[in-house]
């Protein structure tokens, strides 16, 4: 793909397998277009810090990968050129969803937030984390 033809769903999915911490983790993504995407990953013991909670390094592969998927069903292949992240609380759930947002694509920089999201076991669901991401185009 070039940098002006954005990606879809299936080939989101597609990259998401071909990334060994995404499978890892079991991130899942279950939506992405028109500069949106949802990434969701279950609850994993093995992710988690020395006090129980979901690791930050995680919370910031989930941010950045839906600020990354939502650009690139704009725009194609991107990477991150600066991410930064606020942990807003302990990160604990049976369920992750990650909803990014583009939130402006020029030709040479593309500026997306996400926010990350607790499930828990009745269904309710709280932010524990926000995530800004500038990328750039890449050709693939």
């Amino acid at each position: 793909m070039t940098s002006n033809s954005g990606l879809n769903l299936q080939q989101l999915i597609a990259a998401n397998q071909s990334a060994g911490l995404n499978r890892l983790a079991g991130f899942e993504v279950t939506a992405a277009e028109d500069g949106a995407a949802e990434i969701v990953m279950k609850w994993c013991d093995d992710l988690t810090q020395y006090a129980g909670h979901l690791h930050a390094g995680i919370i910031a592969a989930l941010l950045d990968t839906a600020c990354g998927f939502a650009a690139a069903t704009i725009v194609g292949s991107v990477t991150a050129s600066h991410f930064s992240m606020n942990c807003l609380r302990p990160a604990v759930g049976r369920l992750f969803v990650a909803r990014g947002t583009t939130i402006r694509a020029g030709r040479k920089q593309i500026f997306a937030r996400a926010e990350l999201f607790i499930e828990g076991e009745h269904g309710e669901k709280s932010l524990v984390a926000t995530g800004e991401t500038l990328l750039v185009p890449i050709d693939s």
